[in-house]
């Protein structure tokens, strides 16, 4: 046993003494005694749990925030893991020029793809000049305009002058592409979970 466990545990036992002396003094009927005291064990035995398991209850606070908002992920590190939704997709939630806009991940998608509402909400540089982009979808060719993102960050990964597209055929969809996971140093999935490392 350590010092700070030995230490601990006279600490533990002289609280309880305090609350024994102070239960007897005030000479309760014997059955109150013993609930007022019971109440106190329960109150201690709790504050140990709690202070015991602290580095764990910060875990356990991401994973329930994670199962209530798939989309935010769970922070690891510099490491973020993002649960695959119901639909089977993986959604982010990013701050795009400081806007918060949800992406589907698609490795099969070159570059980012923006909705023109999310792409205006989010000061999205769109470009008025040069030829439009024609891109291969599942619903046909597209023809998009050119745009760029100034910043984008998703938990903790940050990354600024991303190029992207924006059309309004792509309806309320925006999709993170390649030339984003490209920029990561790895990106994997593992059973449910999508793994980004910046």
């Amino acid at each position: 046993m350590t010092n700070d466990q030995t230490a601990n545990i006279i600490y533990l036992l002289m609280a309880m003494a305090l609350v024994a002396s102070s239960l007897f003094a005030r000479r309760l009927p014997l059955g109150q005694t013993f609930r007022i005291a019971f109440a106190w064990v329960a109150i201690f035995a709790a504050a140990f749990l709690l202070f015991s398991l602290r580095d764990d209850a910060g875990a356990l606070w991401a994973r329930l925030t994670s199962e209530a908002n798939p989309s935010a992920g769970v922070t690891d590190g510099k490491t973020l893991r993002v649960r695959k939704s119901d639909d089977g997709h993986f959604w982010v939630r990013a701050q795009v020029n400081g806007h918060d806009v949800r992406f589907m991940v698609d490795s099969g998608a070159t570059v980012i793809a923006m909705s023109v509402d999310d792409a205006r909400a989010a000061d999205v540089t769109i470009s008025d000049s040069g030829f439009p982009v024609a891109i291969d979808t599942a619903n046909g060719v597209v023809t998009a305009r050119r745009a760029t993102i100034d910043r984008l960050q998703i938990g903790p990964i940050d990354r600024t002058a991303l190029a992207a597209t924006v059309a309004p055929e792509f309806g309320d969809l925006s999709v993170l592409g390649m030339n984003f996971l490209s920029s990561l140093s790895s990106w994997r999935v593992e059973g449910d979970s999508l793994i980004l490392v910046p």
